[in-house]
């Protein structure tokens, strides 16, 4: 649809000073020039609103991992601070041509970060947030500096893989490379292998994939020879599935994503045959179409029997999954339900057992997922309503989370009151996306690029 605004745009403008246009040609005309404003002026409030929670973080919280927005003080995730907002938030200020703001905060990366520091950090998060964000910021900065870090953590966080399976630990110590923890997730252990092959790709250093590839093929090859199903937990070190509650829910949910983004971003086939075979799986067994809408379950992963009618925020990010991988019809069905939650609810519950209308987890952190897949869903089909979607949701964020310095969670959207944490991935994720929906943004080739979980773009440089 933006192609299509653009080619009309274009020839209004060479053909405007011939013949008179007819009628319908200068209402169209009308039409997209109105749509075009209306979008450049929600892409300049989201920007606004991105720059109120960026300065709040600036004023409270500079150096540190986060900020608590009602209590006006920072915090980190650990003993030591890894800059998580600011690693999170670099990308999506080159994407706003936040030119200032970026200066600062590359200083503030590249003069203090320090990964030298004797402590254990949760593998995954750290691969998802700081090393995605170091390589993205490399990719689209273009400074060394970003992949000499990047490269320095990729090598601090291999030991994880060292267990007896290949499946990393869920802990791993930055200086010593002490891991722990044998009792992981197909989310945890599925959702690094972006970050780590395209580190190889940028080094010319293969050991980082060769070890994520390693653990995909391991998780896949436990998945049920009944269903293709993978459960919640598994054991690192046996290779044992100690839960086996399947479902796309948190645990599970970026595993499938990664399946398919690796295959796309690599046009690597063998990723591809193993998200086809993983998505008619969970559509087979997990997709529940109900009068109330289309939904995902959980069901037990070697039998494929329904345990539960639970969904919730982070189930939403499967629209956007579906439209990448190319069901789009499967994913605007299940978008009407994910749109549904929120609507019903002024902002989408934590989790929602969708049989019988009920909130099982009022608490928002705000999430992405529900704009993220408006924001596919649009850009793949141009269809309005996913436009219109996408701000009735960043409208409702605005309304209830934020506060006179950043924004804030909410407890329980029940009662809207608030909560004192703003994570990272707000500033990575969720403002990210909102901005993409409403920008026409030129930092990007769409065509090869595609986003981590966390939301920084990875790039198909080679």
């Amino acid at each position: 649809m933006l192609l299509r605004f653009s080619f009309l745009f274009l020839m209004v403008f060479f053909f405007g000073c011939q013949d008179a246009p007819a009628p319908e040609e200068k209402a169209e005309s009308t039409v997209v020039d109105e749509f075009a404003k209306e979008k450049q002026l929600m892409a300049e409030t989201v920007k606004a609103e991105f720059l109120h929670a960026w300065n709040g973080y600036k004023k409270y919280a500079w150096g540190m991992d986060g900020l608590k927005p009602l209590s006006k003080t920072g915090a980190n995730w650990y003993e030591h601070s890894l800059l998580m907002t600011p690693i999170d938030a670099y990308d999506t200020m080159l994407l706003m041509d936040l030119d200032e703001e970026a200066k600062e905060c590359k200083k503030l990366i590249i003069e203090t970060l320090d990964l030298d520091v004797d402590m254990e950090v949760q593998f995954f998060e750290i691969v998802i947030r700081l090393l995605g964000g170091l390589i993205s910021a490399h990719q689209m900065d273009g400074d060394p500096q970003f992949l000499e870090l990047a490269k320095d953590l990729g090598d601090r966080l291999l030991p994880a893989f060292d267990s007896p399976t290949g499946l990393p630990y869920r802990m791993v110590n930055l200086k010593t490379g002490a891991v722990r923890d044998h009792l992981s997730n197909p989310a945890e252990i599925g959702t690094v292998q972006l970050e780590f092959a395209v580190l190889s790709k940028l080094t010319g250093d293969d050991k980082y994939r060769a070890k994520a590839d390693k653990a995909m093929e391991v998780l896949y090859s436990k998945r049920s020879p009944e269903t293709n199903l993978v459960g919640t937990v598994i054991d690192v070190e046996k290779g044992s599935w100690e839960n086996t509650d399947s479902h796309i829910s948190g645990m599970i949910d970026s595993y499938y994503e990664y399946l398919l983004k690796m295959a796309i971003l690599f046009e690597d086939e063998s990723y591809r045959e193993k998200y086809d075979i993983s998505i008619a799986a969970v559509n087979k067994y997990l997709l529940d179409k109900t009068d109330d809408g289309w939904w995902y379950s959980h069901v037990d992963m070697n039998t494929g029997e329904r345990i539960r009618t639970q969904f919730g925020a982070l189930d939403a990010f499967m629209p956007a999954m579906l439209a990448l991988g190319g069901d789009l019809e499967t994913a605007k069905q299940v978008q009407e339900s994910c749109f549904k939650m929120w609507k019903d609810h002024k902002i989408e519950p934590e989790q929602y057992d969708y049989s019988k209308n009920e909130v099982l987890s009022g608490v928002y952190f705000l999430r992405p997922e529900n704009l993220e897949s408006a924001a596919y869903l649009f850009h793949y089909t141009g269809d309005r309503k996913y436009y219109e979607m996408g701000e009735t949701m960043f409208n409702s964020i605005v309304k209830y989370c934020k506060t006179d310095e950043g924004y804030a969670e909410i407890k329980d959207i029940r009662t809207m009151e608030k909560q004192d944490d703003m994570q990272s991935f707000f500033l990575a994720e969720t403002m990210k996306y909102a901005y993409l929906l409403f920008s026409d943004q030129k930092q990007l080739d769409f065509k090869n690029t595609i986003f981590n979980t966390e939301a920084h773009p990875m790039q198909k440089t080679w």
